[in-house]
C-alpha cells in the first residue's frame, strides 16, 4: 500500500493519491508517513504527500507524527499552512508539539497563533513537566449548573465541533468552581425544562494542576475513567485530561522503568533515531558503577584463594551459583516492583513481603539444592562437593530473594525509583553474598591440602 501510494505521488497523480488517503484512518496515515521517512530521504516528497491530505485530516495526521517529521514538515510549509494546522489542533497537542521543537519553530508557531492562543500556550507551558497541568487540554465540554436542559443541549451543539470529548460534561457554578459531572445520556433523556444541577453527579474525581502524571495515571486506572477534570488551588475548572494522554504517560513510564531495570538511563527519542554516542553515554555510567561494585566478588575470590587451590573443582561451579542466585534475586525484585507500581505493596508491608519471599525461597531452594546435589554427585562422583554446592545454592537463593524483595521497598522509602534496584544492582550484591556463602561452606566441609 505504502509503495503504491507514494508511487502515485512521485508520478504526480495527486487526485488518485488523495482519494486513497481519504479512505484511510489518520493514525495509519501518520504511521505510513513515518515508514516512508525512514526509507526515503526525499523530504520534498513527504511534505508533498502531507500537503495533498484533505484539510480536515491534515491536523489529525500531524498530531500523530514523530517530532522530527513534524519539524521537517513545518520547515517546508508556509506560515499560512502552519496556521491552518494549528487552528485544527487541540491545544494539548499544540503544546506537546511546541515542547519538542527548536526555538526557530516555536517562534513561527507563536507568530502565526492568535493572541488568545498565544496566551493559552504560554499558560500551559508554565506548568511543571510531567504534571497534570502539562497533560491537560482546555477544549472540554462545560455547562452551568443553573442552565435548563434545553439551553444546555443548544450550547453543547455549539461547542461540539471544537471540543475533544463530551461523553461527560463538567458542570460549574457562576464562579467556574467544579460542582459535578453531567452524563450526555442523562442530558438527552431529560425534559427540556429540567435544571442541570438536578441531574449532575456531585462525587467528582478531579486533580490539581501540579499533581504528578504518575498519580493521575493511577487514578484513571483505579476509577476506570476516560476523562478527568483538572482544577486550580481554588477548585476552579481549568482543563481536562483524556485517556489518550494517559496511555502515552503509561507507555512513557513503562519504557523508563525498563531502561532503569536494565541499568541504563532512559533515552528520549526512539532507538533507531538515537545516535551511537548518545546511547553509549546513557549506558556507560551505570556500567562503570556495576563494574566497580563487581570488584568485590574478585576480592572475595582472592581472599579464599587457598580454598580454590586445594579444591580446583570448586571454580567450575562459581558461574552457575552466581547466575542462579542472581536470577532468583531478579525474580523477587521484579515481582515486588510490579506490586509497588500497582499500589499493592508499600513500605509498611516490608515484613509481610520478606516472610512470603522467605517461604518461597525455602521451597525453591530445597528443590534446586536437591537437583544440584544429585547432578554433581553423579557427574563428579564426589558427595562432599555435591553437598557444598547444594547447601550453597540453598542459602544463596534464600539470601537472593530476601535482598531482591527488600531493596525496591527501601528505595521507595528513600524516594528513589524502585526500578533502580532491579536485576543488575541486585545481581551484583547477590553475587558477592553467594560467593561468601560458597567459600565459607567449602572451608568448613572440604579439607585444605
Amino acid at each position: 500500500m505504502i509503495e503504491n501510494l507514494f508511487e502515485l505521488i512521485k508520478e504526480r497523480k495527486f487526485a488518485e493519491a488523495r482519494r486513497a488517503l481519504e479512505d484511510m484512518n489518520v493514525v495509519d496515515v501518520a504511521e505510513m508517513f513515518t515508514e516512508w521517512a525512514q526509507k526515503d530521504d526525499d523530504e520534498k516528497q513527504i511534505v508533498l504527500a502531507f500537503r495533498i491530505l484533505p484539510k480536515e485530516m491534515s491536523a489529525d495526521v500531524f498530531s500523530y507524527l514523530e517530532s522530527d517529521l513534524q519539524q521537517k514538515i513545518v520547515e517546508t510549509i508556509s506560515d499560512k499552512e502552519l496556521g491552518e494546522i494549528l487552528d485544527e489542533l487541540f491545544m494539548d497537542d499544540t503544546v506537546d508539539f511546541i515542547e519538542e521543537m527548536p526555538a526557530n519553530i516555536v517562534k513561527r508557531v507563536i507568530k502565526v497563533s492568535s493572541a488568545d492562543d498565544r496566551k493559552l500556550i504560554n499558560q500551559l507551558l508554565m506548568y511543571p513537566e510531567s504534571s497534570a497541568g502539562s497533560l491537560m487540554t482546555i477544549e472540554y465540554m462545560e455547562v452551568d449548573n443553573e442552565w435548563t436542559v434545553e439551553y444546555a443541549i443548544r450550547k453543547v451543539r455549539q461547542q461540539a465541533q471544537d471540543k475533544e470529548i463530551f461523553v461527560n460534561m463538567f458542570v460549574t457554578d457562576d464562579r467556574r468552581h467544579l460542582v459535578g459531572i453531567l452524563k450526555l445520556r442523562d442530558l438527552l433523556s431529560s425534559s427540556d425544562d429540567e435544571i442541570v444541577k438536578n441531574l449532575i453527579e456531585t462525587d467528582v474525581i478531579s486533580v490539581c494542576t501540579h499533581i504528578e502524571q504518575e498519580e493521575v495515571a493511577e487514578m484513571f486506572k483505579k476509577y476506570d475513567l476516560v476523562s478527568m477534570p483538572v482544577v486550580d488551588n481554588e477548585g476552579r475548572l481549568v482543563g481536562i485530561i483524556t485517556i489518550d494522554d494517559i496511555v502515552d504517560v503509561m507507555e512513557e513510564e513503562t519504557t523508563e522503568d525498563i531502561y532503569k531495570m536494565a541499568a541504563m538511563e532512559p533515552i528520549e527519542d526512539s532507538y533507531m533515531e538515537t545516535g551511537v554516542f548518545t546511547l553509549a553515554k546513557k549506558r556507560i555510567v551505570w556500567l562503570m558503577v556495576l563494574m566497580i561494585s563487581a570488584t568485590f566478588t574478585g576480592m572475595i575470590i582472592q581472599n579464599f584463594d587457598a580454598v580454590l587451590t586445594s579444591n580446583i573443582i570448586l571454580s567450575s561451579f562459581i558461574p552457575m551459583l552466581m547466575d542462579t542466585s542472581g536470577n532468583a534475586g531478579s525474580q523477587a525484585s521484579v515481582s515486588v516492583i510490579r506490586g509497588i507500581v500497582l499500589g499493592e505493596i508499600e513500605f509498611k508491608n516490608i515484613f509481610k513481603v520478606m516472610w512470603k519471599e522467605f517461604r518461597v525461597s525455602l521451597v525453591v531452594g530445597v528443590g534446586i539444592a536437591l537437583f544440584d546435589f544429585i547432578g554433581v554427585a553423579i557427574i563428579y562422583k564426589d558427595p562432599l562437593v555435591a553437598m557444598v554446592v547444594g547447601i550453597t545454592i540453598f542459602c544463596a537463593i534464600i539470601a537472593a530473594k530476601l535482598v531482591g524483595c527488600t531493596l525496591p521497598i527501601i528505595a521507595t522509602k528513600l524516594k528513589l525509583d524502585p526500578a533502580l534496584m532491579a536485576s543488575p544492582m541486585i545481581t551484583t550484591i547477590v553475587d558477592a553474598v553467594s560467593l561468601l556463602v560458597y567459600f565459607n561452606v567449602a572451608s568448613y566441609f572440604l579439607p585444605l591440602v
